[in-house]
């Protein structure tokens, strides 16, 4: 996130309205819109793992895996298991 001067970006009438909001000088965050902002993990690549690495979780467990050695061989506790089966996808 960068730091931008009020004064370079925001019309004269804009920044004398938004001055009275923010008084002494404060800083203030602009976030963006909900339709522009980005889901956790889409950034680094963290949700596209856990999703392949859940999908291997069904995938083992109904070809008979246990809940058991699932839970050893992605170092996942058994309720955290539990929940990636269950859950709906």
């Amino acid at each position: 996130m960068k730091y931008i001067n009020a004064d370079e970006i925001f019309p004269a009438e804009l920044l004398k309205e938004i001055q009275k909001y923010v008084h002494g000088g404060g800083i203030v965050y602009v976030p963006k819109p909900k339709g522009l902002r980005k889901k956790w993990g889409e950034n680094t690549g963290s949700r596209t793992y856990l999703n392949h690495r859940n999908d291997k979780i069904r995938q083992q467990y109904s070809y008979g895996v246990t809940m058991n050695q699932l839970s050893d061989q992605f170092c996942l506790s058994i309720d955290s298991i539990k929940k990636i089966i269950y859950s709906k996808k």
